[in-house]
């Protein structure tokens, strides 16, 4: 049976245009390229949360109180929304690249709109274009990698968009607390202006260097294509290598058995096959967020300010976190992979658990009431300078927090979301609704903190405590192993409908081949797709 090209029209058109380019085929450079969709959501984080302190940006925007500024703050993950929503519209008629290039580019004018603000207005309106760009990257990129890499490194390569995310906050921090030291509103808008570039290097490194996802390809009938990118990054161009062999034979058997998958829309999702695996991936990235980490990285200057630290101090133990944070996601890749994914969640959420209740018991105690700290009404509570113990215990905590996060649930669920949903069918829009999930959730923290640190103070981290309890029990129950298993494999679980607590030792009912089985499977895939260039 031979397979033909279905894509028509301006599908076609932008296909020819970007196979006009060459393209690497080394998964570590892939990956630099497509994780760096992560920079753009670190640069977001950083760049707002190291301003929202200074006299520059309170005084020209006229000190946005804490509804204002919770707005502000939001309007990103608003984009980030429809962006993530929208992904799927292009990710799947065109491509992932396409993809890419679209969160480059969106991201990229959205900087430009900030960067020439005159008020709160632009701003807000620059925040929710370049959150479009966002929810495309975060959407579109994870997929990508898990598509494109082996399985045995597949935690490494999809935790590298979390690792993205990081040194994006710490990059984005440093550089905004340079430019803090400018005078006037060029304090800010260097700052936002330097965003441009990796929405650039983005869009330069989609052409010339990611090639597109083999599963996408076969999909759309370009076999030859799909099996010679799966030929050069798992065994440098032989296609007679077992793991080649293996892999093709699972997208075509996956590709064939899903032969509607083109026609799958996100109704699909939460029918009686999808629903479980939907509900996990939404879940995964609802709880991401509600472990409390956007407190940490928007909020961490209004955190400093209530254990009493001020001016360069403040900003310089603040940037403090961000390299722990950077450091602390590098072994998170290996563990991923070494111990699974439910075991560094699990541990996670009870690290985390721990801390929000330590950092709530020692504000409880030790914090005094006040009306406001250096005229920001949102901080109604701080430590007093005699209780310099209590103070630095609060920071203690904030720095263990974000190692706890940065080792587990920073880099666990983005990787654990891109391979969930198992088929090719479903991947690209279980994705996209996850990862709206996580940006609804991340829209509603930035409205809620500011109003909650006004309001319950200390309480505020019992709640997340809390939350991080909540998951615990979700993870531990419903939550399948992923670790070693193909994507494909991955659904086949889902079918069988394996309890999560026994998951890790599950294995597909399918014989491992051997090499004569190998040698039918080559002959049987060259007679099935076609000799020929079918689909070029």
């Amino acid at each position: 049976m031979g397979y033909e090209s279905k894509l028509v029209g301006p599908a076609l058109k932008i296909r020819s245009f970007l196979d006009k380019f060459p393209n690497v085929h080394n998964i570590y450079v892939i990956a630099c390229v497509t994780c760096s969709a992560g920079l753009l959501f670190g640069f977001d984080i950083s760049s707002m949360s190291a301003f929202i302190g200074t006299s520059q940006y309170r005084e020209y925007f006229d000190a946005p109180d804490s509804s204002l500024q919770g707005v502000i703050t939001a309007s990103m993950a608003i984009g980030s929304i429809v962006g993530a929503l929208a992904s799927s519209f292009v990710s799947e008629p065109l491509g992932r690249r396409p993809s890419l290039i679209v969160c480059g580019l969106l991201w990229s004018v959205g900087a430009i709109i900030q960067a020439s603000t005159h008020g709160v207005g632009q701003l807000i309106g620059g925040r929710i274009v370049s959150g479009l760009g966002v929810g495309f990257g975060t959407s579109s990129a994870p997929v990508l990698s898990a598509e494109l890499c082996p399985r045995r490194i597949r935690g490494v390569i999809g935790g590298s968009f979390q690792l993205a995310v990081t040194i994006g906050i710490m990059v984005m921090f440093y550089i905004s607390y340079g430019c803090a030291q400018i005078d006037g509103t060029a304090s800010f808008r260097v700052a936002w202006a330097l965003q441009i570039v990796p929405g650039v290097l983005l869009i330069l490194g989609s052409i010339f260097i990611v090639p597109e996802s083999p599963r996408w390809l076969a999909k759309h009938g370009y076999w030859e294509d799909a099996e010679e990118i799966v030929a050069k990054i798992f065994a440098k161009g032989n296609r007679e290598d077992p793991d080649v062999l293996i892999e093709i034979s699972e997208i075509k058997e996956q590709i064939l058995t899903d032969k509607d998958a083109k026609a799958f829309t996100y109704a699909d999702l939460f029918t009686k096959k999808y629903l479980p695996r939907t509900i996990t991936g939404m879940f995964a990235q609802i709880w991401q967020q509600m472990t409390g980490m956007n407190v940490m990285m928007y909020y961490i200057v209004y955190i400093f300010q209530m254990a009493g630290y001020k001016g360069n101090q403040l900003l310089v133990s603040s940037s403090i976190q961000y390299v722990l944070f950077v450091v602390a996601t590098v072994p998170s890749l290996f563990l991923l992979d070494k111990l699974g994914r439910r075991p560094v969640l699990l541990t996670g959420a009870v690290a985390m658990m721990t801390l929000h209740f330590a950092v709530a018991g020692i504000l409880a105690t030790y914090g005094k009431p006040v009306d406001n700290i250096d005229g920001d009404d949102t901080l109604r509570i701080e430590i007093p300078q005699d209780q310099s113990s209590a103070a630095k215990g609060v920071i203690a905590c904030c720095y263990l927090f974000v190692i706890s996060f940065g080792m587990s649930w920073g880099t666990g669920i983005w990787l654990y979301c891109s391979e969930i949903y198992g088929d090719s069918a479903s991947r690209q829009r279980g994705a996209a609704v996850s990862t709206a999930c996580n940006w609804i959730f991340n829209t509603a923290l930035a409205l809620f903190v500011p109003s909650a640190f006004k309001n319950i103070t200390w309480k505020s981290y019992i709640i997340f405590g809390v939350f991080c309890a909540a998951k615990f029990i979700h993870v531990f129950f419903f939550f399948p192993e992923t670790k070693g298993k193909r994507l494909e494999e991955i659904g086949m679980m889902w079918d069988e409908k394996v309890p999560a607590w026994r998951s890790s030792k599950w294995e597909p009912n399918v014989p491992v081949l051997g090499d004569d089985d190998l040698e039918k499977e080559r002959i049987e895939h060259y007679e099935g797709s076609g000799s020929s260039d079918e689909g070029h």
